[in-house]
């Protein structure tokens, strides 16, 4: 079962699938708080190269099977033109209504 992007609980978690299933690379940006941070299986990465290689250069898109946590972890199968489709676990921090940290790995 999908959940529908507008009905994810978390407005700020909300935009930022929008954006990522929009190709939106402006709206993602913007919904970062200065100095973001990410990790990707584990390990830390450059956030703007990561998005760019796994979203924004690879048409990324996020279909979001579960929430918890107040709609900030998600369980989605995401899938790109690099690496195709797999199920991932997308965990947000909130800072002032922006991202001010994510972590994503295979779930």
């Amino acid at each position: 079962m999908t959940i529908a992007v507008a009905k994810l609980s978390d407005p700020t978690v909300r935009a930022l699938v929008t954006a990522v299933n929009a190709n939106d690379r402006a709206a993602f940006l913007a919904l970062l708080t200065e100095g973001a941070t990410m990790s990707d299986d584990g390990s830390d990465r450059e956030l703007q190269e990561w998005i760019d290689r796994e979203i924004f250069g690879s048409r990324g898109h996020m279909e979001v099977q579960t929430e918890s946590d107040g709609g900030r972890s998600l369980i989605a199968n995401f899938r790109n033109e690099t690496w195709g489709e797999m199920r991932t676990a997308w965990r947000f921090e909130i800072a002032d209504g922006k991202v001010s940290r994510f972590e994503t790995g295979q779930a």
